[in-house]
């Protein structure tokens, strides 16, 4: 559940950043990587601006079994042990969890 917090502040970041008034808000392609570790592990590396400037960063690891994993595989499009792919800022309002 923290973890799930520190990527909704980069989402929030990300977006509120380098906005002034009568721009239109737009979120990056790219807020980080994930790599599938041989062992299934996924391995997020995940980046946000923050307001007034500078950066943050973080390194999340999401072992088989985690309750988020197969929500974070299915926002990845899937990963693959080895394979590495950018990850896509997540919306707004993600799911309820069941």
């Amino acid at each position: 559940m923290i973890r799930w917090f520190w990527l909704g502040l980069a989402l929030v970041a990300a977006v509120f950043v380098g906005v002034g008034p009568g721009q239109a808000e737009e979120a990056p392609l790219s807020i980080g990587v994930a790599t599938m570790l041989p062992d299934g592990i996924i391995h997020l590396r995940l980046r946000a601006p923050l307001p007034g400037g500078g950066s943050g960063e973080g390194e999340f690891d999401y072992p088989p079994g985690d309750p988020d994993y197969l929500a974070i595989l299915a926002h990845l499009g899937g990963l693959k042990p080895g394979e590495t792919k950018p990850v896509s800022p997540w919306p707004d309002n993600p799911p309820e969890k069941r």
